[in-house]
């Protein structure tokens, strides 16, 4: 469940056959480390996932006895599940009657309906799932759930829709008024925030890396990557500021004039990539060929490629 929200089944599943290989057991999940979690969802992203799934896992262990719960409520209280995962479950695989509502079911019940509230604000969550609850088959809401996901999935499209060949022509509101192109509607997001980020790759006397682990909050927090610092958009790295960073240097250089972009949901970042050489050896480094063993997240991978870190 963790590993498919926003994630394709094809992307995921190979993720997912590494994780039962290596945690074959609620139990043995609960007692990795987190950095041994990391490491095994390295690359898949929205890595707070994997630290919920870590966080569930312990939950189960400590407070069910390693069995997972089968009420929707119990469900909710476990970390990273939300009310339409608890209801996928509770459904699923509990036959209780839960509503799912997911982008399939928004589009569905708002083209039948004619629903105009958009589905991506707070008063359309509360009013599509109150809808789909009244719908559901208190008898095989399991079925319900699967049958009107599907009917999103393959009928009721967001293009090129096959209205004359569907079932449901005849009760829908938005092809009655011409609006089935329209629906659903969906606030516009955010503007995307441009970052400037400057990561440096440091070296120490005897050919060692320094590696640094990102704080527990934020973007990537717990993994690990290279010393990094963010500029605005007109400011550049200089000798004072690599002084001010790390000490006395031999040498410093940019490794590539042009920025490896690397967009997120929200953002898109402007990387810039730098070969920092000290002058002494550094307790804080460690032996190259070792950074494979540390959960980095996929910027630092496209980071470690570009210094052709072939060994990784």
């Amino acid at each position: 469940m963790y590993l498919l929200q926003q994630t394709r089944v094809d992307q995921g599943l190979p993720y997912y056959k590494r994780f039962v290989e290596t945690f074959s057991t609620v139990h043995e999940l609960a007692e990795a480390t987190e950095d041994e979690v990391l490491r095994c969802w390295q690359g898949l992203g929205y890595y707070s996932r994997a630290k919920n799934l870590h966080a569930t896992a312990k939950q189960l262990v400590n407070d069910y006895g390693g069995r997972f719960p089968s009420t929707y409520d119990e469900l909710l209280q476990l970390k990273g599940i939300g009310p339409y995962t608890a209801a996928a479950i509770a459904s699923f695989s509990f036959k209780q009657p839960h509503a799912v509502v997911d982008g399939n079911v928004f589009r569905v019940l708002s083209r039948v309906f004619g629903v105009e509230t958009p589905i991506n604000s707070t008063e359309g969550k509360r009013q599509f799932t109150e809808l789909a609850q009244s719908l559901i088959d208190v008898k095989s809401p399991d079925l319900y759930n699967q049958a009107i996901m599907e009917f999103g999935a393959l009928q009721c499209t967001p293009k090129n829709v096959q209205c004359d060949h569907c079932v449901m022509a005849e009760k829908c509101s938005a092809l009655a008024s011409r609006r089935v192109a329209d629906l659903p509607i969906k606030l516009k997001k955010s503007s995307v925030k441009p970052r400037s980020l400057h990561y440096f790759a440091v070296e120490d006397s005897s050919g060692r890396q320094r590696l640094i682990k990102r704080d527990k909050k934020g973007l990537w927090a717990g993994l690990y990557e290279f010393p990094s610092v963010e500029l605005g958009p007109h400011e550049s790295v200089t000798d004072e500021l690599v002084a001010e960073l790390f000490g006395s240097v031999q040498h410093w250089s940019i490794v590539d004039q042009t920025p490896l972009i690397h967009k997120l949901s929200h953002q898109e970042l402007s990387v810039y990539l730098y070969r920092v050489q000290l002058d002494r050896a550094d307790d804080n480094c460690i032996e190259p060929q070792l950074i494979k063993d540390f959960p980095c997240s996929a910027l630092m991978q496209k980071l470690l490629k570009r210094l052709n870190f072939y060994y990784l």
